[in-house]
Formats: C-alpha cells, structure tokens, sequence
C-alpha cells in the first residue's frame, strides 16, 4: 500500500474538490439502494455550510487517490451547535463552548477499501490537535449503532441526545433525527475523559497523543 499522505484543504479548495469529497462521501456511506443521489445532495448542502463557517478545517488522507477526509469548524461561544440537547447541557462542556476551546468535527469519512487500520481516529486527532482544542464535539445518528460504537472505542463520551430536523429533501415535513451528542476530551488524563464536568478549569491544552 502506497503511505497515506495528510493535507489540509483551504475554502477554496474545499469548494472546488466537493464533487470529488460527495463521491467519497457515497462510497464511504451505507446508502440504501436508491438513496445515493439524495444522500449525496444532502452531503454536498451540509459542506457548503461547513465551509461558510468562520475556523472552517478540513483534512484529507490521499495516495492516488482520496482514502478519507474529516472537517468541522470551532463551536460558537453562545452554543447554538448544542440547539435541541435533552436536558441541561454539562457543566464542563457548556463552560468550554462559552470559553471557545470545543471544535466540532461534522464528517469522518473513510473509504472502505482503503487498508489503513486507525485512520479516521488518526484524522480526527490531527485536525483537534491543529486547533488546540480542548474538547472535541460530534453527533452521530442514534439510528447507526455502528458508528456509534466506533467513536465510543476511539475514547469519545456519549453526554446525552439531540434532535434536529432530517436534512434529506422531498415533499414531505422534516423528520426530527435523534443524534447522539458525542464529546471527546483532550489533554488530560483518564478520569477528565470518563467526568466531563471535570474538563471545565482546564487552562492549558495539549496536543493528544
């Protein structure tokens, strides 16, 4: 296998390589039958606002080829990224989002072909690693238990649900998606992982191993 070359993409590059990232997108997603071109429209409408966002990142794995990609953008200190959490949000996430130290990271893709053990894990470290956060953020769609569980073994914390509209076109109303509000604490040890709350007067942030 060729070595896997990391490399961030600017807006620009974003914007003119996202056909290329939706077809990664389709191969690297369970589509069923019949929902690609759908699937891939609302993959290339959530880039588009990813990419307007102010600290937008992205990184992608390539040889010949692109083998993966993950970008996101830093949480906004007022905390609308956490519109539609079940409940009060915690306290150590909430004071780190107030602080803006919390990145989210909105995609993770990896091409299922590509023989590389660890690669979205390694993805994701870097791009948290590049922004100095101290707390990264994702929602993962409760429905995909699969996923869920990858994340969950590369050391994130499940903290609680959020519902949020379906961002799938067509004529009928919108269908509230319960995603699962994942958080991954940086630069400490173990205990901070395992407590959230415990993340809150952190002052320095070090880069994950």
């Amino acid at each position: 296998m060729d070595v896997l070359r990391l490399r961030r993409l600017n807006r620009w590059q974003a914007e003119t390589l996202k056909e290329d990232l939706a077809d990664l997108y389709v191969e690297s997603s369970r589509a069923r039958p019949g929902e690609e071109y759908r699937d891939r429209e609302a993959f290339l409408r959530r880039l588009t606002d990813a990419v307007r966002r102010p600290g937008f990142a992205l990184l992608i794995a390539e040889n010949m080829a692109f083998a993966g990609c993950v970008y996101g953008f830093p949480v906004r200190r007022e905390g609308t990224w956490w519109r539609g959490f079940d409940g009060p949000l915690p306290r150590g996430v909430e004071q780190l989002t107030a602080s803006g130290h919390v990145f989210a990271i909105t995609e993770t893709l990896v091409h299922p072909h590509t023989d590389a053990p660890g690669l979205a894990r390694r993805l994701q470290q870097r791009l948290l690693a590049d922004h100095h956060a101290s707390l990264g953020a994702t929602l993962v769609d409760q429905a995909d238990p699969a996923a869920c569980d990858a994340f969950l073994s590369w050391g994130w914390q499940d903290i609680g649900t959020v519902r949020r509209p379906s961002d799938h076109p067509g004529p009928r109303p919108p269908v509230a998606l319960v995603l699962r509000a994942l958080v991954l604490p940086l630069g400490r040890g173990p205990s901070a992982a395992a407590h959230p709350d415990g993340l809150a007067h952190e002052n320095r942030t070090q880069r994950p191993d």
